[in-house]
């Protein structure tokens, strides 16, 4: 999500407006679609990145929205972006509760609250990040969705200053496959050579 000064969407940020984000993978899709915007490294918890902006720091950021629901400050965000704009990390908002392999009953306890679905597109968004050899700061975003046991994903690989932005989508019923496809076309398309060109 954008939350900017004065309730600024995307679009009415004016050239040259200050946008802050220590997300490379958020840089690389915000100048993908805005490569006159200026993109600068911006620091601290959400509510100090937020009062960043609206004291005149930034013109902007770029945050996860469900980080700004949970804080209730959700009457900041000035624009929901869509998913043609920003991909999210993969797995991003995703919830897990790890135990012991062999704990039968805590297994038994929480076999309710396994989503079949959103684990399958979590399996699809991680396995492209593991494929392409990702981390958490990588430029790589993914998205999937299942819908009747079939997995779609959208991802991508951009380079940091948004020059090229590399999209790869699919379907298919079995999340590691697509997501190992995907990113095979991703190396294909030159996504090694964006990942290998991120400043460290």
């Amino acid at each position: 999500t954008l939350v900017a000064r004065d309730g600024m969407t995307l679009a009415d940020l004016p050239e040259g407006a200050r946008v802050g984000t220590s997300s490379i993978r958020r840089q690389a899709q915000l100048l993908a679609v805005r490569p006159d915007l200026c993109v600068e490294s911006i620091r601290g918890n959400v509510p100090t990145r937020v009062r960043k902006v609206m004291d005149g720091q930034y013109d902007a950021t770029l945050l996860a929205a469900a980080g700004l629901v949970r804080l209730g400050m959700d009457d900041v965000i000035s624009e929901w972006l869509a998913l043609d704009v920003m991909l999210p990390a993969p797995g991003q908002g995703a919830l897990a509760i790890q135990c012991r392999a062999d704990d039968a009953a805590t297994i038994a306890h929480l076999k309710p609250l396994h989503d079949a679905a959103a684990a399958a597109a979590v399996t699809a968004e991680r396995h492209f990040l593991y494929a392409l050899g990702g981390g958490c700061s990588a430029p790589i975003a993914a998205h999937a969705t299942v819908d009747n046991g079939v997995v779609e994903l959208v991802a991508r690989v951009g380079a940091h200053d948004g020059s090229k932005l590399i999209e790869v989508r699919g379907r298919a019923a079995d999340p590691v496959a697509l997501a190992q496809r995907l990113a095979d076309d991703a190396l294909a398309a030159g996504a090694q050579a964006l990942l290998a060109d991120v400043p460290a």
